[in-house]
């Protein structure tokens, strides 16, 4: 008669031992066979692992594949503007000699991309244009003026250069004291469009979309004998309206503290601002519709601050910083401690 193991009875019998010997069979069987199920699953697991972070490097490579190459050079104004120079991108070094400035002449700002540039040169208080055009093997092939394309005022250390990217139309600006003033000229024609403004303020990271001029618009203060901006204010300017106050162009974002630098891209979708913190420079891109941060699009190591930022070739950029070295996105690092501006 079997015991009730309700009850706390041991049945020694044949039920029981059987019991025990299923059990200390079973076990190992169990055992074995949850390794065996746990060595299987791990296996798969690093299986799908392996073929995730297949997936991300092959879709990596692809995207770095079909990214549009960055340019091949970067093109320097000497800070005496007597002088152009042209290096390679990626290494830095010098291509082909120095383009000297035309007598009585320095050279102020370059922009453009490619192998083609636009560079202003100022003389007896009037700015005039120069195309610079670069051969197959990257050096200088030749210098000629734009006739016709001139600009009235002073250039200063504070001016600044946009040429559109239909070869056409040149933005720059001048100075009368602490009032900015853009003058938009025709490198086809010389017709010339002009905005100004009554506030102390420097405008600045002139930019392209189309036929709308972006720009920095940074109102100044004196405090202790020296100009401070007040605040940095992304704004575009339609050119395609009348000469007039520059308070006929729109604001897109207040930019960051400590940012003067930004420009729009091609298609005026996108506003991208250069900032830095911890020795870390960013660049931040921002709707141009709504002026709300989308995301960060470079990264680079910098110790000192942006002091410019250039749109070159297929929307890739050149930081200029405060440490005497341009950084170019998908290319190098170059030592520019002796140039006054440079574009790509």
């Amino acid at each position: 008669m079997r015991s009730d193991p309700m009850d706390g009875g041991n049945d020694e019998g044949g039920s029981g031992i059987r019991f025990r010997e299923v059990w200390r069979t079973a076990v190992p069987v169990s055992v074995a066979a949850a390794a065996a199920l746990f060595a299987g699953g791990s296996v798969d697991l690093v299986h799908r692992h392996q073929r995730a972070a297949h997936k991300e490097h092959d879709a990596e490579a692809a995207a770095a594949k079909s990214a549009p190459p960055a340019p091949r050079a970067v093109v320097g104004v000497t800070r005496a503007g007597g002088a152009l120079t042209v290096r390679d991108a990626r290494s830095g070094a010098a291509v082909g000699l120095p383009v000297a400035a035309p007598d009585g002449r320095r050279f102020q700002r370059v922009a453009g991309s490619g192998d083609s540039f636009v560079v202003a040169s100022y003389g007896a208080g009037k700015v005039t244009f120069e195309r610079l055009k670069l051969g197959a093997d990257g050096r200088p092939a030749s210098l000629t003026e734009i006739p016709g394309a001139a600009v009235p005022g002073v250039s200063t250390a504070w001016s600044d250069l946009a040429a559109a990217p239909d070869g056409d139309r040149i933005a720059y600006v001048t100075y009368k004291g602490t009032r900015a003033r853009i003058d938009v000229v025709s490198a086809r024609t010389g017709a010339r469009k002009t905005w100004t403004t009554r506030f102390p303020a420097r405008v600045s990271s002139l930019s392209w979309a189309g036929d709308t001029l972006a720009f920095v618009w940074n109102p100044v203060r004196r405090v202790a004998g020296r100009y401070t901006a007040v605040r940095h204010e992304f704004r575009l300017l339609d050119t395609r309206g009348a000469s007039g106050d520059l308070k006929a162009s729109k604001a897109v974002t207040a930019l960051p503290k400590g940012t003067t630098s930004a420009v729009v891209t091609r298609d005026g979708k996108t506003v991208v601002a250069g900032v830095v913190e911890r020795s870390v420079a960013s660049v931040q891109a921002y709707s141009a519709q709504t002026g709300r941060p989308t995301k960060v699009v470079w990264r680079q190591r910098l110790n000192g601050s942006i002091t410019g930022l250039d749109r070159g070739k297929e929307g890739k950029l050149l930081i200029s910083g405060s440490d005497g070295r341009l950084y170019a996105e998908g290319a190098g690092t170059i030592t520019a401690a002796d140039l006054a501006d440079a574009a790509w």
